[in-house]
């Protein structure tokens, strides 16, 4: 801005010793003068503009980063859910002893061992109720069974 006022005050230095005529002299200096506020009141409407037009954009990046960082935690929570550190996948009930433990998903792995009570647990990975058979069907050989209870056993 001190630049602009020095370059002013050189002009009108410049213009009055090169206009001889003081009427003349003064109709430059008004005409010019009113030349110049209407300059300035552009620039400074146009810096004003600019001035409130980024602040307005740089409150719609806050809300836009506010909602980024939202997504990002429910991106974040759905990794947890999907991914888990330990590695398992799978909870498996022992139908022997109630023991409860978890191992990884292997649709290859027909049976397991119970960690608990070394029963061999069969593996079912299609989830299909259709396929677990009824207490009828029992043949009495799982391990550590004494055959499966049926209501004609209860008449005895």
């Amino acid at each position: 801005m001190n630049d602009l006022k020095n370059e002013y005050k050189s002009f009108l230095d410049d213009i009055e010793k090169n206009i001889k005529n003081k009427e003349d002299l003064e109709y430059i200096k008004v005409r010019f003068a009113g030349f110049l506020d209407v300059v300035l009141d552009k620039l400074e409407y146009i810096a004003d503009y600019k001035t409130s037009e980024l602040k307005r954009l740089e409150e719609q990046q806050d809300k836009i980063e506010a909602k980024m960082s939202k997504m990002q935690n429910v991106i974040d929570n759905i990794e947890k859910d999907i991914y888990t550190d330990d590695g398992y996948d799978f909870e498996i009930v022992c139908p022997y002893c109630n023991s409860e433990f978890m191992i990884d998903m292997d649709e290859n792995k027909k049976e397991i061992e119970c960690p608990e009570c070394r029963n061999i647990i069969e593996l079912d990975w299609s989830g299909d109720v259709d396929d677990q058979p009824d207490n009828n069907d029992c043949q009495g050989n799982c391990h550590g069974c004494h055959g499966c209870e049926t209501d004609e056993d209860d008449d005895m």
